[in-house]
């Protein structure tokens, strides 16, 4: 059991009080009959993320919807439960999501694992998502700076010379200038 998924059902325990519905979701083989916990009314919240999570590892394609719902949760939790099973989904359209959410100002209190996601996915979105997200992030007085950093630290690991003039900007911010030097000298010069 990865460490992703051992974290989601010790804390989906606790929330379904150790029930035989909890027991039963976590165990079964079935993936019709998870995927019938995503829309049969009247399932709790608990129950909805425990079968996404397990279709999405699964690579079952019915948790997406489910999955970007949890991804742009306001409890971490959730939101890095989804992510994780949206890395293994192998959806097409996870890519577009993600950088929708890294990019909705409305929700950007939840930004961060939408950007932590589009690093791990190295999708075509993923660079012009993270500049635009670390963009609108270097901004006085921002308070959103963790996502500000993961944004810098992802276009570090991604190295794409897209980025070099926003991570050159976020040297002059100090939460950020020590990773953005870090993610500047990861990103090839262009000749």
């Amino acid at each position: 059991m990865d460490e992703e998924l051992r974290s989601l059902t010790h804390r989906v325990r606790r929330e379904s009080g150790g029930s035989a519905a909890y027991e039963h979701l976590a165990a079964t083989g079935d993936l019709d009959e998870l995927a019938e916990v995503l829309t049969a009314p009247g399932q709790p919240l608990w129950a909805r993320e425990l079968a996404a999570f397990r279709l999405g590892v699964a690579g079952d394609r019915r948790a997406f919807e489910s999955l970007v719902l949890f991804l742009n949760h306001r409890d971490p939790e959730r939101c890095a439960g989804a992510a994780h099973a949206l890395a293994r989904l192998g959806d097409p359209r996870t890519a577009r999501a993600a950088a929708a959410l890294a990019t909705n100002e409305l929700r950007v209190a939840y930004a961060l694992h939408p950007v932590r996601l589009l690093v791990d996915l190295r999708a075509p979105e993923s660079v012009p998502a993270l500049i635009t997200t670390l963009q609108r992030r270097l901004r006085p007085h921002d308070p959103y700076r963790g996502v500000a950093l993961a944004c810098v630290e992802g276009l570090g690991i991604l190295g794409d010379p897209r980025a070099r003039p926003v991570l050159s900007e976020a040297l002059a911010h100090p939460s950020l200038a020590e990773a953005a030097v870090h993610a500047l000298a990861r990103i090839p010069r262009q000749r």
